[in-house]
């Protein structure tokens, strides 16, 4: 999404906004939510969270095409959301 989207935390039931040019890792930390993580770059798959609804941007260096494809889950400190609102299971 060009102009950010919603991270919607299907545990509390809170959404949060990530704006353009921000992660959701880094926004979900800056809303002092703790969230697991640790390169910070896409490549350790310690962020891994479940996709309940919406379409992920993969943009990380751990998933395969075939993982990719069922968008089941994703990386959140750097993959974005290709729909306007994207559920995780946090």
């Amino acid at each position: 999404m060009d102009s950010g989207f919603t991270v919607k935390l299907a545990r509390t039931g809170r959404s949060v906004f990530v704006p353009e040019g921000s992660t959701i890792l880094y926004t979900l930390l800056s809303q002092g939510i703790d969230v697991a993580y640790s390169c910070g770059g896409g490549i350790c798959g310690w962020c891994e969270v479940d996709v309940l609804a919406g379409v992920p941007d993969h943009r990380d260096w751990v998933l395969n095409d075939d993982e990719r494809r069922a968008g089941k889950s994703m990386m959140i400190c750097c993959s974005q959301s290709k729909t306007p609102e994207i559920e995780l299971d946090l």
